[in-house]
């Protein structure tokens, strides 16, 4: 580890496929942005853990299983990284309704998708100044 580098702080939680459990997202990660004194691009990662959880109980969680919500902040940065079960990896297409991984890359500073056994983990990261 870099000596320059601060340990990252980490909060997760899991949710259960319900569509309800957008709305739950969101305000654990609006909990965890004020505990961390990082409110000033609340509402672009706020959109961006919308679009996360949705894309993954569309296309990433079958039934019975939930989808894992990591916040982790180190260096000025806040990653949000939605952990789901599905297969194939998440991408952006031009046909409908496949536009919130567009928003993502519009609002975050950067974004990818990880494979996971069995899975994925798409993640976006925010820089703050």
């Amino acid at each position: 580890m870099n000596l320059h580098t601060r340990p990252a702080l980490v909060r997760d939680r899991l949710y259960l496929r319900s569509p309800r459990t957008v709305a739950a997202a969101r305000h654990f990660t609006r909990d965890t942005l004020d505990v961390w004194g990082r409110a000033d691009r609340q509402h672009d990662v706020l959109l961006c853990v919308s679009e996360l959880a949705t894309n993954a109980l569309r296309h990433g969680v079958p039934r019975g299983r939930g989808y894992l919500l990591r916040l982790l902040t180190f260096d000025g940065t806040v990653r949000v990284e939605v952990h789901d079960s599905g297969p194939g990896l998440s991408r952006m297409t031009e046909r409908p309704p496949g536009r919130g991984l567009a928003i993502v890359d519009g609002l975050a500073d950067a974004w990818g998708v990880l494979p996971r056994a069995p899975g994925k983990v798409v993640w976006c990261e925010f820089r703050f100044r």
